[in-house]
């Protein structure tokens, strides 16, 4: 069944306008919730809304909305006055510029949205997607929607365009405040081997569908199975790794194969001749 649109949007390509739609990356499984219920009843929790000041109930027709400009102070808008911030949405891609693709950290990414051409808009659409893969480029734009203006990336995408949701660069918390401390020196022989471990599971491409979610599927078969009548428990804790020195860690690890279960007992010597010469592709023989 063809995709349903969840909104429109004009690409503004120098004077060329492309009348398009948006569409949801996202499929409707997402993540298992669950709702809040009375203990003693089972009947399901309604959530209210309570004057903080006089300790009452209030209906949903008694509330207005206001912006906290200092601590305990708001200045309240009308229904009128919000409408009217709402306006300054031209739901219009507005390209600033193109850039490499990597010139944009995936850090960057919030959300992401398909976009497909509306009537009309179909031949200025594929143009702009083949000029971008010709160009090797991507576009960043300026998007205004729901009262708020984003910085949006413009991609080509399987013949069409994505587009991606970006965060402003205030929006992104430093990596100075990360508290790493001076790290220490690595040694060669270690590299050799993290670089042997990586190089063992390495493929050229990304396939999502080889990942499942094993946390979803055993929570739904535990609900399944208490919906049956049946008790559920908690499975027991995994039991923590001894802390190991990291040489003997790396080499543990060298030869795992792609299902992560550790090969046979592996002599030590043999794994030192890889260490020592990281291009041979076989280990001799014990």
């Amino acid at each position: 069944m063809p995709a349903r649109s969840i909104g429109t949007a004009t690409i503004s390509f120098g004077l060329v306008s492309i009348p398009s739609k948006l569409y949801t990356t996202n499929e409707s499984s997402g993540d298992i919730s669950f709702n809040m219920l009375h203990a003693g009843c089972g009947s399901r929790l309604k959530q209210q809304y309570v004057c903080t000041k006089e300790n009452v109930v209030v209906e949903r027709d008694q509330m207005t909305k206001g912006y906290e400009y200092a601590k305990g102070q708001y200045v309240v808008l009308s229904a009128e006055e919000l409408k009217a911030l709402d306006a300054v949405a031209t739901h219009t891609i507005a390209f600033e510029e193109f850039v490499p693709a990597a010139a944009v950290d995936p850090m960057y990414l919030d959300k992401s949205y398909y976009l497909g051409p509306d009537k009309g808009g179909e031949r200025a659409y594929r143009l702009l997607s083949e000029a971008m893969v010709q160009t090797q480029l991507v576009g960043l734009a300026s998007y205004s929607a729901r009262g708020k203006q984003y910085i949006v990336l413009v991609r080509p995408f399987q013949g069409g365009l994505m587009m991606h949701q970006l965060r402003y660069a205030d929006e992104v918390k430093a990596w100075s405040e990360v508290p790493i401390g001076d790290l220490p020196e690595v040694k060669p022989a270690e590299l050799n081997l993290a670089k042997q471990i990586i190089q063992q599971i390495a493929t050229d491409s990304f396939i999502p569908e080889k990942y499942k979610d094993d946390v979803r599927t055993r929570m739904m078969d535990l609900i399944n199975k208490k919906v049956e009548g049946q008790e559920i428990t908690a499975m027991p804790e995994a039991p923590q790794g001894k802390v190991i020195d990291l040489m003997e860690a790396l080499k543990a690890s060298l030869g795992m194969a792609d299902g992560g279960h550790k090969p046979a007992a592996t002599p030590v010597a043999d794994v030192v001749e890889i260490a020592d010469a990281p291009a041979k592709k076989s280990r001799k023989k014990a």
